[in-house]
């Protein structure tokens, strides 16, 4: 999903104009860098929280040259999914796999009777 596609989501779910929607979705991403900026943790309760990390400095290659390159320490974005979350994504991945292993069931057993599939 895009952000373009995610105002169009709150715009119709919300039923306001897409401007409207759009603002209100600048701001939340906005929210979220600011505070990650400031080193604040962001917690949504039922998705996962963002906070940063330290990275520390380390020698890396240039991969055209293989020259050695000094790489600075950074703080870097770090997002961890709520068990609520994954649960939700896992769920809809097993619904779709035991939906695939039931058909797939059912065109083997048809088989074994000498029946096609239709």
């Amino acid at each position: 999903m895009t952000k373009a596609e995610l105002i169009e989501e709150v715009s119709r779910k919300v039923e306001m104009t897409r401007k409207d929607s759009e603002e209100i979705v600048e701001t939340i991403f906005e929210s979220i860098v600011g505070s990650l900026h400031k080193g604040d943790k962001i917690e949504i309760r039922g998705f996962g929280s963002f906070r940063t990390r330290q990275r520390q400095p380390r020698v890396g290659r240039n991969p055209k040259t293989g020259s050695r390159v000094e790489v600075p320490s950074k703080r870097i974005p770090f997002f961890k999914p709520s068990k609520e979350l994954r649960d939700a994504v896992n769920q809809s991945v097993q619904a779709t796999s035991e939906k695939t292993q039931a058909t797939g069931a059912g065109e083997e057993i048809a088989r074994e009777a000498g029946q096609s599939n239709p």
